[in-house]
């Protein structure tokens, strides 16, 4: 994990440029994909991401160790040729893994927040899931286990293969010609996160568009269709956390209202979207009009903005010192940073959807933190890192006097065309 967290200290940071620099040309050529609160939202799921993987939250059914040392029927000796046999290995996993969560209602939840942004841009790709705490990806890499692939190699190339998915999460590169036929290319992925009749459930491969070609789910970016994004059961929240779990909290409330005791059991495992017929009826939802979408956007005004401006830069520096001291913190130090940029995320952004409970939230958050902070008998606290202390308290004050100023001016909970 210390490992990881260093990679992360320069992976993140060059992210955070990318996207800057998208914005400043989307500004420029007067073509805006990015929203205020939209991009807020991206960027702290993908900070909750990080959390979940440092802290290492979640039950590994069967690992790839056990697989390749039960299975492995050949060698191949460490040259280039090994870590491109792995990485096709990784590639072709990607794809059937990612094609059961788009296929079966209970493992949509585990990818439901990559495409919850009604936006498309790089802010976008960084949206992972939390969700996904039963690890069972190892059964994909069979290919690779039989193959007698080495564990560290798939460690090595796992991370880059998924950071090889970021640059494609745009709408400013058009199609790639030849590259097209080969590779993942921002024209195919714009497909794939579209919700378009046309273009839903297709383009499933990660890095080699090959699989689709292959297996039947590929769609080219047509002209005359142009791409609609989002979810077709629009999520309707900027909480990145509420995102993770609000698609098995219906169907957990669907599996509690219907009343054949059989699809309380079979919704879980039926495609995407399927539901009982009597709760269906009870309860429908409403989806998206393709053709006039209303994107979610409550009602800010400039305090409103300052208020989530200020609590975003805070949580970079919550993450950056997590980030450069986890060589050094203990177990319970690691979980209260978890929970103090897990709290920061919930907070401000339930704020940010006008939910008057959330203004409860901020202030009890709040003065937890003052009186952890300033209790006589934390002095053990301010004695051991004084900067850290009095950022803290700093930061606990601004937060409650900042939340009791917008107590009666919540933003207006709101769509758009």
């Amino acid at each position: 994990m210390e490992t990881y967290a260093k990679v992360l200290l320069f992976v993140l940071p060059s992210f955070l440029i990318l996207i800057l620099i998208e914005i400043l040309y989307g500004v420029w050529t007067k073509k805006q994909t990015y929203n205020f609160m939209d991009t807020l939202s991206s960027l702290s799921s993908g900070t909750t991401n990080i959390i979940k993987d440092i802290l290492g939250l979640g039950i590994i059914l069967i690992s790839y160790s056990f697989l390749k040392e039960t299975l492995a029927l050949i060698t191949i000796k460490e040259t280039v040729l090994l870590y491109f046999v792995a990485f096709i290995c990784i590639d072709f996993s990607s794809y059937w893994n990612h094609r059961l969560n788009h296929s079966i209602n209970v493992f949509w939840n585990r990818h439901v927040v990559h495409h919850s942004s009604e936006e498309f841009n790089l802010a976008c790709a960084l949206r992972q899931s939390i969700s996904s705490l039963i690890g069972f990806g190892a059964l994909f890499l069979l290919p690779a286990a039989i193959l007698g692939i080495p564990h560290k190699v798939i460690i090595i190339l796992a991370p880059l293969h998924l950071f090889g998915q970021f640059w494609y999460h745009t709408r400013h590169i058009g199609k790639l010609g030849w590259l097209e036929y080969i590779f993942v290319t921002p024209s195919q992925h714009r497909v794939h996160h579209a919700i378009n009749p046309e273009y839903v459930d297709k383009n499933l491969s990660a890095i080699f568009c090959v699989w689709d070609r292959l297996f039947g789910t590929f769609q080219e970016e047509l002209d005359d269709v142009p791409c609609v994004y989002g979810t077709l059961k629009p999520v309707q929240t900027w909480n990145p956390i509420l995102i993770n779990f609000q698609h098995n909290w219906g169907l957990a409330k669907d599996a509690w209202y219907t009343k054949n005791w059989f699809d309380k059991l079979k919704l879980w495992f039926m495609p995407t979207g399927w539901r009982p017929t009597d709760v269906s009826k009870r309860f429908p939802i409403e989806k998206i009009d393709i053709n006039n979408q209303k994107k979610y956007a409550p009602n800010y005004t400039l305090k409103h903005k300052i208020i989530a401006l200020f609590q975003f830069v805070c949580l970079n520096v919550f993450i950056f010192l997590f980030l450069t001291s986890i060589s050094k913190l203990d177990l319970f130090s690691q979980f209260s940073y978890g929970i103090l940029i897990s709290a920061t995320i919930f907070g401000f952004t339930s704020l940010m959807d006008g939910h008057k409970w959330a203004v409860i939230f901020e202030i009890t958050r709040s003065l937890i933190g003052l009186c952890v902070l300033l209790h006589p008998y934390q002095d053990i606290i301010w004695s051991i890192d004084l900067l850290f202390a009095v950022g803290m308290t700093v930061y606990f004050t601004i937060t409650l006097c900042g939340t009791l100023w917008i107590f009666n001016t919540l933003p207006k909970r709101s769509i758009i065309a």
